[in-house]
Parts: C-alpha cells; sequence; structure tokens
C-alpha cells in the first residue's frame, strides 16, 4: 500500500472530533440520558474523545463504552471460543446512543454494531457519528454526525490513525499500486 494523500492531520482530527461533539450535544438538547459507544479499536478512541469534550462543553460526565462487534460481523464464520471483548458498563436499555466508528465505508461494521447493542437492550435511539464517510454503501447507512467526507475509489483504502495505537493522530488515503 503506497500513500496517496493526507486527509486529516491531528489539528483537523481534534477540529472534527469538537464539531461533532457539539453536534451531538445540540441536536440531544443536552446530555440527559445519552451514552457514547465507541466500534473498537479506534472508533473506541475517537468516541472517547467525543465523550470527554461533550464533558467539558456540558460540565457534566457521559457514560462512555466500547463496543466489539466480531462475534456479529457477516463476513467471518464465527470461531469457537470467541470472546467478546466489549467494555459497557451500563445499560442501554432507553438511552439515546450515539455509536462512534472511525471510517464509514459499506455500511456492514455499523450494522454488525446496531445487532450487538439490541442484544444488550433496547435504546430509544442510535445516533451515528464518524470521523470519515467515505461513501460506496453496501446497506442503507447514513451517519448522523461526520468529521469528513472523502470521495474515494472502491479499491482506495482510508486509515485512521491515532495515538494509542499508532503513535500518530492523522487520516490519509491507500493505494493499491
Amino acid at each position: 500500500m503506497q500513500e496517496k494523500a493526507v486527509i486529516m492531520d491531528e489539528k483537523a482530527m481534534a477540529r472534527a472530533i469538537a464539531r461533532m461533539s457539539f453536534e451531538v450535544v445540540e441536536r440531544n438538547r443536552g446530555v440527559e440520558n445519552l451514552c457514547i459507544i465507541g466500534i473498537l479499536r479506534r472508533g473506541a478512541v475517537i468516541a472517547r474523545r467525543m465523550a470527554e469534550k461533550i464533558s467539558e462543553i456540558e460540565s457534566k460526565q457521559v457514560l462512555m463504552g466500547s463496543l466489539d462487534i466480531t462475534p456479529y460481523r457477516d463476513d467471518q464464520e464465527p470461531r469457537p471460543g470467541l470472546q467478546d471483548v466489549s467494555r459497557i458498563g451500563f445499560s442501554v436499555q432507553g438511552k439515546k446512543i450515539v455509536l462512534v466508528d472511525d471510517v464509514i465505508f459499506t455500511g456492514r461494521s455499523v450494522r454488525a454494531a446496531i445487532d450487538a447493542i439490541m442484544g444488550r437492550g433496547r435504546p430509544e435511539c442510535i445516533q451515528l457519528a464518524t470521523l470519515i464517510d467515505r461513501g460506496h454503501r453496501e446497506l442503507p447507512m447514513r451517519p448522523d454526525y461526520v468529521g469528513k467526507n472523502v470521495p474515494t475509489a472502491r479499491e482506495e483504502v482510508v486509515k485512521v490513525q491515532v495515538d494509542s495505537y499508532d503513535g500518530i493522530n492523522r487520516a490519509a488515503i491507500l493505494s493499491r499500486d
């Protein structure tokens, strides 16, 4: 894979996360009954940053969790002994959930995440936030909050990097050349 273009540097990521956080607060008229759940791995990092920003904006702690969608994926056979490593220390029943992922592409990860959440209870609603929307949906999914829309070719890859896993915060388009 060859890097084609950097589409977000650290400052652009921070601005996008801050903007999406303000949009979440505005749309939900505060944080009452609100939870942020990030899809492991990088979506959970972005979710944590959003939860921290929302808590800063509203001066009130927001419930935050991380979701392992591996057992719910439709592109892999379930493996015996596979453990769900989600960390959601609260009930989702009746909550307004903001589901966070780093990149939305086909919509299949989001479908798996919705299945995983619904298996834990029935939320009041599920909203979707994504740092990068690259298009090419195969399922009818549309994010409510988007950091950046990036038109890509189907064969390109969008790679989001976060300091806790990659030592850097940025997003880039990679080509298979």
